[in-house]
């Protein structure tokens, strides 16, 4: 499979647009399949090279600096990390062809690829759609938003191969092809910051169907209020929704027990996928339904995706049981960056006693969580950073008499408050509702310093 894409470079100019990690993937590529290419690499960092654990050959050009966009019209195509916008781009690129590893990954391999996005539980959902491919077959793989650039893939991929491809809305903003099966999970307000509303966000999103021709599938979940549209937009793949309630328009459906339940032609089939060791909550439910169809529709025998489901351990960072230290039961969720995702960890976690919120404020509505947290069973809220400060400031005016407040400023200091505070038997919950961008790279990192924390109580 590696010829579909290889010749489509041949006599091309290539400038490689951010040498980040994806950059440094298709570098890698076209050394190793196409070593006599013209490329260049740009990124505004002047000391992006040097950061690199490989060298770079040094006749390559290398543009950086302010003015590193510059170089753009020097070249045939353009292939662009995702974190650079389109838009800007293109007002340099005159003739120029601006893509992306994720449009020629699309471009070229649609019809193996089942495509996963949504703003909560894409990796999780697409690790679990390939666990269960892999234990069918042996030779599907995963790739996308997950950290695994498309390109470092291609040369393993043969007409066999079933490909999961996790897909951010800054993935999928600059594509013109969609996966033969698409799922959208759900869509809450996220990267306003970048988007601006939420509409341009939710366009972004829809790029996942809005190329897909007949024949193809888009699952989605009819649960989440802002995908209500998909089902009155011009879609030519097929729609299949799923939801926790059983209801006219709807295949697949949940009890009250954590099983699944499909309709496929005159069948009701079932899945026994409440005996599953990781997964808890109605959101993972919800994400469990998705990959269960698009596993069905691959034809992959029951008994192998429910053994999958049940089977799957759960990922890092995604209400990630961290242990039991001083008494205290803690939970790792520092991947809920929205506040829906945070009210469905504290709905999963009853027992929560104490839980950390906020980090950085990118101008999300919090007042449906303001109003949520003062009803639960909390007792102790420690809010961090700007959003946290809007939670801080919403919340304490309304709390009971045996419920606190606390305002940090930096992280080490949640040690003794969750020490002197939590019930022991009860649980210390990291569900932010925030961005980790103020205080840490980013939410794995804050993860794992909420971990080490528990760690050393």
């Amino acid at each position: 499979m590696i010829n579909k894409i290889s010749a489509f470079f041949n006599s091309k100019t290539v400038l490689i647009l951010g040498f980040g990690k994806e950059g440094q993937s298709t570098y890698h590529f076209f050394k190793k399949f196409h070593p006599s290419a013209c490329i260049a690499i740009a990124d505004q960092d002047p000391y992006a090279l040097d950061r690199i654990q490989f060298p770079v050959e040094k006749e390559i050009k290398f543009y950086s600096g302010p003015h590193y966009l510059n170089a753009i019209r020097n070249y045939d195509m353009v292939i662009k990390t995702p974190g650079i916008p389109r838009e800007t781009v293109l007002a340099k690129a005159g003739q120029a062809e601006v893509t992306s590893q994720t449009n020629l990954f699309l471009r070229f391999f649609r019809d193996r690829i089942i495509g996963v996005t949504g703003t909560k539980g894409k990796s999780t959902t697409s690790s679990l759609i390939r666990h269960i491919l892999f234990k069918h077959d042996g030779c599907s793989f995963l790739v996308g938003n997950i950290g695994l650039p498309p390109f470092d893939y291609v040369s393993q991929l043969s007409e066999d191969s079933h490909i999961v491809f996790e897909l951010s809305s800054h993935q999928l903003h600059d594509v013109m092809y969609s996966p033969h099966i698409a799922i959208f999970l759900n869509l809450f307000e996220e990267h306003l910051d970048h988007y601006g509303t939420l509409e341009n966000y939710r366009q972004a999103k829809n790029n996942i169907f809005r190329f897909q021709k007949d024949g193809d599938f888009l699952i989605f979940n009819g649960d989440n209020s802002y995908l209500h549209n998909i089902k009155m937009l011009d879609v030519k793949g097929t729609r299949v929704e799923y939801a926790l309630h059983n209801r006219p328009g709807v295949s697949m459906y949940a009890n009250e027990l954590g099983d699944v339940y499909l309709k496929e032609a005159t069948e009701l089939i079932s899945f026994r996928v409440s005996a599953r060791k990781a997964l808890p909550g109605k959101h993972n439910l919800l994400n469990i339904m998705s990959a269960v169809k698009a596993c069905r529709l691959l034809g992959i025998p029951v008994d192998t995706i429910t053994s999958g489901v049940n089977e799957f351990k759960g990922l890092e960072h995604r209400l990630e049981f961290v242990g039991i230290f001083k008494g205290i039961r803690f939970y790792n969720d520092s991947i809920a960056t929205v506040p829906e995702a945070t009210i469905e960890a504290i709905h999963t976690l009853p027992d929560t006693d104490t839980i950390i919120l906020g980090g950085k404020d990118r101008g999300i509505n919090y007042n449906l969580l303001i109003e949520f947290l003062p009803k639960t069973a909390i007792r102790n809220f420690i809010c961090m950073g700007d959003a946290g400060k809007r939670i801080y400031d919403g919340v304490r005016k309304n709390l009971s008499d045996n419920q606190k407040a606390f305002m940090i400023s930096d992280f080490s200091s949640l040690s003794e408050i969750i020490s002197q505070q939590t019930e022991p038997g009860k649980i210390c919950l990291l569900s932010p509702a925030a961005s980790s961008y103020d205080w840490f790279h980013n939410f794995e990192e804050r993860g794992k310093a909420f971990k080490k924390i528990a760690e050393n109580l």
